[in-house]
């Protein structure tokens, strides 16, 4: 039953989210067009529920350029833009349509790129058992990541070794201990971060 009521939930929530922000949609689309060209929108496969490889959608925050998947405070890879969307979360609009498509929730475990799911130690493998989300504990918790990373002189190991070992542990928490109440609170308790 709550598996349904969640992704009823998921389906209404991103619909009407896509509706109702499609005007900043189209003025998040035409800034970056105007301040740094095409593409819009940038692509990269994640891994979802059962390990099932997506394509993930956000505003394109970066340049064109080679370099980690992952971001520190300061990369010079960031556009003008990209540091706006990114310090309000705005980039990650587009994951309305993951939402709405069902390869991802509102609520769940952030999706990994391939290159560090084969990090996961098997005890914490179950976070693959369920759609990855939008938010989670994790989220909250590390909501300033790249502050985080650029304390580290090597981001790529500080990630594996510091940040994603308590990501993990904090997806177990809330995979054991989801329910609709839960996933309420979180976005919420999300909303409130991010306003602040």
């Amino acid at each position: 039953m709550y598996e349904l009521i969640k992704r009823i939930f998921d389906i209404v929530a991103s619909l009407m989210g896509i509706i109702l922000l499609s005007p900043l949609f189209v003025i998040i689309a035409l800034l970056i067009l105007i301040t740094d060209g095409r593409p819009i929108i940038f692509k990269q496969v994640r891994i979802g529920k059962g390990g099932k490889p997506f394509t993930i959608y956000k505003f394109r925050t970066m340049r064109q350029s080679r370099g980690l998947s992952i971001t520190k405070k300061g990369d010079p890879r960031i556009t003008y833009i990209g540091k706006f969307l990114r310090k309000y979360k705005l980039d990650e609009l587009p994951q309305l349509w993951n939402v709405l498509k069902g390869d991802m929730s509102i609520v769940g475990p952030r999706p990994e790129v391939p290159e560090y799911v084969k990090y996961f130690p098997a005890d914490k493998k179950d976070v693959l058992s369920v759609r990855p989300g939008l938010t989670d504990l994790a989220s909250l918790v590390f909501i300033n990541e790249e502050e985080i990373l650029a304390r580290f002189e090597n981001p790529h190991e500080a990630y594996i070794k510091y940040i994603l070992p308590r990501k993990l542990k904090l997806n177990m928490i809330y995979i054991r201990n989801r329910n609709f109440c839960f996933d309420m609170w979180l976005i919420l308790k999300t909303l409130k971060r991010l306003v602040k």
